[in-house]
């Protein structure tokens, strides 16, 4: 192939020389973003539910304990994993565990700190979702005989759920973005790739474009998608024909 002699055709002969890399790049950066993602939701969702717990003044006091210091936890892990850049946190978890004796590679380490972070920041779009919720449900609820937890699980879940799917989606975009920090630590993601490659040839703006439009078609893609569940869960709106249907008969 001839050198290449402008913007364009330095992108090609990047992609044809170094596509293989380029390929095992975007799937690692996939790998950590949706394994990162949906533990961290788990743990936020966790952590959401956890915050709002409520417990009785007049319960025993070991039932109020055990939640009132989980809560304390919870608490003071958010605090730290929302208020710390995801970069520093990738250095102190990554070379934290080697210095105290655990062989944890890069990758591992790239998805726990991704986790931990999905986490922190979902518990507080989880716990707004379950707030969003009209607490008049819940006193329905307690009015009919139903437990605290049956309320939450029937009642206030679902609905909050379906409030949280932007937000997951959001996270989850971010989190594709943000795994190219975690080179840092040694994580073959997409922006070590550009790194590499654009250092052969002393194109790092060529490669960098590369991997921009890579990221690019990631998050359209992934957006469409997220778009299109979200709109299957709002279900369809067949009540507001029904309630025209009933004016109109009127």
């Amino acid at each position: 192939m001839a050198q290449p002699t402008n913007l364009f055709e330095w992108m090609v002969f990047l992609f044809q020389e170094y596509g293989e890399m380029f390929w095992q790049g975007t799937l690692v950066t996939l790998y950590i973003a949706i394994a990162g993602t949906i533990v961290g939701f788990v743990l936020g969702f966790v952590l959401g539910v956890l915050s709002d717990l409520q417990v009785s003044p007049h319960d025993p006091w070991y039932r109020r304990l055990p939640v009132w210091i989980l809560k304390w936890i919870g608490d003071i892990y958010i605090e730290i994993f929302r208020d710390t850049p995801m970069i520093v946190q990738a250095m102190v978890i990554y070379y934290g565990l080697r210095s105290a004796g655990i062989e944890i590679t890069p990758v591992p380490a790239a998805i726990l700190v991704t986790v931990l972070n999905t986490g922190a920041y979902m518990s507080e779009t989880v716990r707004a979702g379950i707030n969003s919720v009209d607490p008049g449900q819940r006193e329905g609820g307690l009015a009919l005989g139903m437990t605290t937890m049956k309320i939450m699980v029937k009642v206030i879940l679902p609905q909050a759920l379906r409030n949280i799917i932007p937000e997951m989606a959001n996270m989850f975009l971010t989190n594709l973005k943000m795994t190219s920090v975690l080179n840092v630590i040694g994580v073959t993601e997409l922006f070590m790739v550009a790194k590499t490659t654009g250092a052969v040839y002393y194109k790092y703006f060529e490669a960098y474009l590369c991997i921009a439009l890579i990221y690019f078609v990631l998050c359209f893609v992934f957006n469409r998608l997220f778009l299109l569940l979200e709109k299957k869960m709002k279900g369809k709106a067949d009540y507001a024909l029904a309630v025209e249907y009933m004016s109109d008969g009127e």
